[in-house]
């Protein structure tokens, strides 16, 4: 949970006893559970089980979209920066 403080304090998120709390725009907000990982079903046979943590960076990084797309897109950018630095 270390890691989930962190990117609270990095982005000057707010948080309460169960949740993290994303800004997305005007007076929305999104409550994100505060859960080692976080559940998104495709379809009922398929699911991937997020880290919270790219969960938040991906709704911070693409407030417009919905969260799968947001996570396709954080994962793209991850591919690419793993590409550019194989060190990483």
């Amino acid at each position: 949970m270390e890691e989930i403080n962190e990117l609270i304090q990095r982005y000057g998120l707010e948080e309460d006893g169960e949740h993290v709390i994303i800004p997305i725009g005007g007076n929305k907000r999104c409550f994100i559970l505060k859960r080692r990982y976080i559940r998104v079903v495709y379809s009922e046979t398929h699911y991937v089980d997020y880290p919270l943590t790219e969960v938040i960076e991906a709704i911070i990084k693409y407030p417009g979209l919905a969260l799968s797309e947001a996570l396709y897109l954080l994962h793209g950018e991850i591919d690419t920066q793993k590409d550019e630095d194989p060190e990483r």
